[in-house]
């Protein structure tokens, strides 16, 4: 009975590194549902095995099944603690996974293991290098959806509650302005430009609304004092401005902001001008706005004053 069984276990062994190997074929040649299934077999005939675990997790990164192979290179790792390789599925899995961070730390064990490792060097290298982009293009889409223009007007604010005593009438001015400001900038972060436009700050009370629209074409700018609107704000993309025609005969020598993409925008009421630029960018193929600069409104005007000026008070 016991040579018997000897035999058995003889011929058990034999037919699991037999299976092992025929995975490994199909593995070899890209037929990695069947390598999977034969590592699978392999795997019951010897279940502490890590080198079928780290095989199948192979197999499984092939076929994106991704929960699994990362079940099966943390058994890998369970198994055999010291062997590198269980690491190095662990990070390429989680690689796949986008998990930036995670596999960077799991490559470094695999390194730690096998400092000679040049594949898992170069793994390193890349997943830092993704890690990176990852952050920074997480931080672009935070700006892009975080748009506050409030706190880059502080200065508006406080003139325009200087120039109007009337708390509630420099609030709703400012609000515009913030406002107007906001919607041009998510207007050019989903599509890249801005369509040039004069927007008012209508007097509820004495305007007709069914004659003036609070948003006219830059033609129309004329509406500002027809319309009894307290404020207006221009809004004009970059690509219109031809200096130095339009500025006066200063064109680009008062010009300090380089190639920049962006757009302008002027802000009027009877008692005050000013006037910004919000620059723009690229970064991870998204386009980025700036913060506002502010600019010399003498030297770079887009059109002549809406209101005729007078004092608040007047």
């Amino acid at each position: 009975m016991e040579e018997a069984g000897g035999k058995g276990r003889a011929t058990s062994e034999s037919e699991q590194v037999s299976l092992k190997d025929k995975g490994n074929e199909f593995f070899k040649a890209g037929n990695y549902l069947k390598a999977a299934a034969l590592y699978t077999q392999a795997i019951k005939q010897d279940p502490s095995n890590p080198t079928i675990y780290s095989n199948r997790a192979a197999a499984f990164l092939h076929l994106v099944k991704l929960t699994k192979a990362l079940a099966d290179a943390e058994t890998t790792i369970t198994l055999n603690p010291n062997w590198e390789k269980g690491y190095f599925r662990k990070g390429c899995v989680l690689e796949a996974m986008e998990r930036y961070d995670d596999s960077l730390a799991a490559f470094r064990i695999a390194l730690q293991h096998n400092p000679q490792s040049s594949e898992v060097s170069r793994k390193i290298k890349k997943l830092t290098q993704l890690a990176r982009d990852k952050k920074r293009a997480q931080e672009v889409e935070n700006m892009r959806s975080n748009v506050d223009m409030a706190k880059h007007l502080e200065t508006l604010k406080s003139e325009l509650s200087e120039k109007y005593g009337d708390e509630e009438c420099w609030k709703s001015m400012f609000s515009f302005t913030v406002e107007t400001m906001e919607t041009a900038i998510k207007s050019w972060h989903e599509t890249s430009k801005v369509d040039a436009r004069v927007y008012f700050l209508l007097d509820k009370e004495r305007t007709q609304t069914d004659k003036y629209a609070p948003v006219v074409n830059i033609d129309k700018w004329q509406y500002a004092e027809e319309s009894f609107s307290k404020a207006a704000c221009l809004v004009a993309p970059k690509s219109i401005i031809s200096y130095p025609q339009v500025w006066k005969g200063q064109g680009s020598r008062k010009w300090k902001h380089g190639q920049s993409d962006g757009f302008f925008v002027q802000f009027e009421s009877p008692s005050l001008q000013k006037l910004w630029f919000v620059p723009s960018s690229t970064e991870k193929g998204q386009s980025l706005c700036r913060d506002p600069e502010i600019l010399d409104i003498g030297a770079h005007e887009l059109l002549p004053r809406l209101f005729k000026q007078k004092l608040p008070n007047s």
